[in-house]
């Protein structure tokens, strides 16, 4: 979800090598992200060729933001903890 919450969309291959998994592995994430609302798939054709982009729903972008505090919060507890038992 980082890599799709730094862009408007991402088209599946680009994200599939980003992330460095096969392409069934992304595509059950991306299911999985899909039916819990937070990924929107679209499909079309670049030339004669079909394409699949992804991007993050407003709720899968609150989600990620939600998780990221969540990290950053409890990264800075263990600092704190760390920087505490020192003195």
């Amino acid at each position: 979800m980082a890599l799709l919450a730094a862009a408007t969309k991402a088209e599946f291959g680009f994200v599939r090598d980003h992330v460095e998994v096969s392409d069934s592995v992304l595509s059950k994430q991306v299911s999985a992200l899909e039916q819990a609302g937070h990924v929107k798939v679209h499909k079309g054709f670049v030339g004669k060729w079909p394409r699949t982009w992804l991007s993050l729903t407003k709720g899968g972008r609150r989600a990620f933001e939600r998780h990221l505090a969540a990290l950053r919060d409890i990264a800075s507890v263990e600092w704190v903890e760390a920087a505490g038992g020192q003195g």
